[in-house]
């Protein structure tokens, strides 16, 4: 079979440009990461660990290409030096090892921060690929294209509408749970081929090179955890994550992830400073309509015109939901949509909720407070239990 890992650049923008942030600021910080499945799969993913095995051998003998690394130089925030770096990278497969737990998979990557948070996608979309080739292959792609006109067919219609004051956009977000990469391929094409008024990019740094579309992505709940292990006061970890983003990247990359810590506790660091540098706001987790009023209302309080800033929306997003949540708000505000797994593996078998998350920072533990609490991660439960207490957060 072929590998199911094409090129090094095939992860999501925001894995370059945190790598980037964090190689700059904190090149010695040591990470770990925790493989999870968070539903029922049809069947014990421990039964795919030969392959993953043989998987991660084939990533770990992969390198950037010339050419890879030239397409990121073209990118106004990535850095000479950064490219420099990945010129010489290589994954280290000591880094990362595959175990199982009776049915379970368990997967844990641990080693210097830099080394080993890019695996996390890599081993996401391995693990759902080598997941989905025991399915019927034709069936789910048969059904998969009928699904995929159904969606084009809905913003068609959707275009005969009367407009907003800001226009409807979205991107592909779909690289860690899509069905393979052969059918990732085609629904990227087909999406900028049929919709290019409403289709503005993808995460997926491979195909943004490959078809000459635009990488999309910012930063991750990764970046800012590991914040929470970098010396600061808990209290103040959000701020200096986003201080040192600024400091980063000057203006560019200027949307900021807020469900770390929840929502509220987010928008209390939020202040005038950071309102005005950042572009806008990303939701990931909770009610996305009562996280846009409060975004509103935030703004409105700092006399900020909310007309000038975008709130994207990226959690568990279909079309219907998409354009309901725009037809709410995009007379108020910018709005973009990243849609995932509901664009790159809606067939006929359910998707696997698969996760792979920053558990600890420099040895000691690293956690998000999600606005959903099916969402939250962490290993340590009295850190857990102090995380809410700073944060003011309910059990």
């Amino acid at each position: 079979m072929k590998p199911v890992v094409r090129s090094l650049l095939e992860t999501d923008l925001y894995k370059f440009t945190m790598w980037q942030a964090l190689l700059h600021s904190h090149p010695g910080a040591t990470g770990e990461y925790e493989f999870r499945c968070r539903n029922e799969p049809a069947y014990p993913l421990a039964e795919l660990k030969a392959d993953i095995e043989r998987e991660l051998d084939h990533l770990c003998s992969m390198m950037f290409t010339e050419a890879e690394v030239a397409y990121l130089r073209g990118l106004r925030f990535i850095k000479g030096d950064f490219a420099d770096f990945l010129t010489l990278f290589r994954f280290q497969r000591k880094f990362i090892e595959v175990t199982t737990d009776g049915p379970h998979l368990r997967i844990r990557a641990s080693g210097p921060l830099v080394h080993v948070m890019g695996y996390e996608i890599f081993v996401l979309y391995i693990v759902n690929e080598l997941y989905f080739r025991r399915f019927d292959q034709a069936e789910a792609m048969g059904e998969a294209r009928v699904r995929l006109r159904q969606k084009i067919d809905e913003l068609r219609a959707f275009g005969e509408e009367a407009p907003c004051a800001n226009p409807f956009e979205f991107f592909d977000f779909g690289v860690r749970r899509r069905f393979s990469g052969e059918w990732h391929d085609e629904v990227v094409q087909t999406l900028a081929r049929e919709l290019p008024v409403y289709f503005k990019g993808t995460s997926n740094v491979y195909l943004a090179y490959k078809f000459n579309l635009v990488p999309i992505g910012t930063m991750a709940h990764e970046y800012l955890q590991a914040h929470q292990a970098f010396g600061t006061r808990l209290v103040d970890f959000q701020s200096a994550a986003l201080e040192n983003w600024v400091q980063e990247y000057r203006g560019d990359l200027g949307t900021a992830l807020t469900d770390v810590v929840g929502m509220d506790a987010f928008l209390a660091d939020f202040d005038l400073y950071f309102a005005k540098l950042f572009d806008g706001l990303r939701h990931d987790s909770g009610d996305p309509v009562v996280w846009g009023e409060k975004a509103l209302a935030h703004y409105a309080k700092l006399r900020i015109n909310a007309r000038t800033k975008r709130l994207v929306f990226s959690d568990a997003l279909t079309i219907p939901k998409a354009l309901s949540l725009y037809r709410h708000f995009a007379d108020r505000v910018m709005t973009g949509f990243g849609i995932g797994t509901k664009l790159t593996n809606d067939t006929p078998f359910p998707a696997i909720n698969i996760v792979m998350k920053l558990v600890r920072c420099n040895g000691q533990p690293v956690a998000k407070l999600s606005d959903e609490p099916g969402k939250s991660q962490c290993t340590d439960v009295t850190y857990i239990a102090y995380l809410r207490q700073v944060f003011n957060q309910p059990v």
